[in-house]
């Protein structure tokens, strides 16, 4: 800016005024020019470091993790009176750089495994405005083809862990020969001593009637299990966001839909292939699925509520209204949930997904329903004999008028 303004034919005073720098100052730029200015090295005194530089080097050579903060520390015991910063200069010039490992990936043959995991989501559905609620999308991936089934869930039960099994095994049309899992409560219960890891008894008897081998990753070795945790993200924000949802049904069918028309229909990154396409092929190395359906049971002890109603899962589900006990077993199987009263059975009910939700089998109220009841009521193949009465039908109040009539004479007669 000084050598502009001496250009444009002002003078130093008129300079110095306009720059308010000293007169002496803007002779000396306006003598030197464009010439840039020239700084004298700083004069180096001794290093604080370099009496304790053999020191460090003889430790960093017998223990080359050593951190910086522990080396510092033993320096200051020592008399070191520079800083941490001082250390970690030297220390880079000393240790070589790390070698640069890369990932081996790991593929796996047709057939061979699967993988198994939850995630977490919270929404808000609109049949209920202002409630958020937490949901858990339990997803099963092929490694091979990277063919993914997938279904939110309201828990992370074990029975929902057997339901999401059956289910996805069937979508599938086979089994995979081993699926592997993360330390999930419900699938791994613990590692005993050498004898390894301890798997949940159901679980292990879903393996066996499929034939498949249950696999726990090594723990803190998220990367094990990428190929079903990386397409948690991709669900998120491919499918998940920005869209509304009914209820838990209806975050499903979208989900089933999404699934169908674009997850299971894209070019994987990794294997550059169509995953349906490629799933067509793996499908035949799957293990064929059994004859019979899984029916392994969890019993559980249940109260009958006033309302003749027993909860299970979050859910309400119906008694005949001439159950005597108000104890009652429960056996839930991956399908269905059993009641029984001293070891009979006195009603069956699909299981019902989410929370919140009430069922009344067809026969267990011997009462029709109040005019502003919601539940609905369902046949369930409750066997007649538990039923006090057949449903009265509605007569005028005429009838019964008269009926107190005759009532009436019949006892002045006497």
């Amino acid at each position: 800016m000084i050598l502009d303004l001496a250009r444009q034919g002002l003078t130093v005073a008129a300079i110095a005024r306009r720059t308010g720098h000293d007169r002496k100052t803007i002779r000396k730029y306006i003598a030197r020019g464009l010439e840039p200015p020239a700084y004298k090295p700083r004069a180096t005194g001794p290093s604080l470091i370099q009496p304790f530089e053999a020191y460090l080097r003889e430790r960093t050579e017998r223990f080359p993790e050593l951190t910086g903060r522990r080396l510092w520390r033993e320096l200051r015991e020592l008399g070191f009176e520079g800083g941490y910063s001082t250390v970690t200069e030297f220390l880079r010039v000393v240790r070589p750089a790390p070698p640069t490992v890369f990932e081996r990936r790991f593929e796996t043959p047709p057939g061979k495994q699967g993988q198994a995991d939850f995630a977490f989501f919270k929404t808000e559905f609109a049949d209920e405005p202002g409630v958020e609620r937490v949901v858990w999308l339990f997803s099963l991936v092929l490694g091979h083809s990277r063919m993914m089934w997938a279904r939110f869930v309201a828990r992370q039960d074990l029975a929902t862990v057997l339901r999401c099994h059956v289910a996805a095994f069937e979508a599938l049309g086979g089994a995979p020969e081993q699926v592997l899992y993360d330390r999930m409560k419900t699938a791994v219960l613990g590692e005993i001593d050498e004898r390894g890891i301890v798997y949940n008894p159901k679980l292990l008897d879903l393996a066996a009637h499929y034939g498949v081998l249950p696999k726990a990753c090594r723990p803190y070795r998220a990367k094990t299990k990428g190929k079903v945790e990386r397409p948690f993200r991709y669900v998120r924000e491919d499918f998940f966001l920005a869209r509304t949802f009914r209820n838990l049904d209806d975050l499903n069918a979208q989900l089933g839909q999404w699934l169908d028309q674009v997850a299971n229909r894209r070019v994987h990154a990794t294997t550059g292939r169509v995953v349906a396409e490629h799933f067509a092929e793996e499908r035949p190395f799957l293990k064929p699925l059994p004859a019979g359906p899984f029916n392994a049971v969890l019993s559980l002890e249940r109260r009958i509520s006033r309302e003749g109603m027993i909860s299970v899962g979050g859910n309400l589900y119906s008694v005949p209204d001439s159950t005597r006990r108000r104890a009652v077993e429960v056996q839930v199987t991956a399908t269905e949930v059993h009641i029984l009263e001293d070891g009979r059975r006195i009603a069956a009910h699909p299981v019902l997904e989410g929370r919140g939700k009430r069922r009344i089998a067809e026969g267990h109220r011997t009462m029709p329903p109040p005019a502003n009841s919601t539940t609905p009521r369902e046949g369930d193949g409750a066997p007649p004999s538990h039923r006090r009465g057949e449903l009265v039908a509605p007569r005028s109040l005429a009838i019964y008028d008269a009926v107190g009539r005759r009532l009436a004479t019949r006892d002045a007669l006497r």
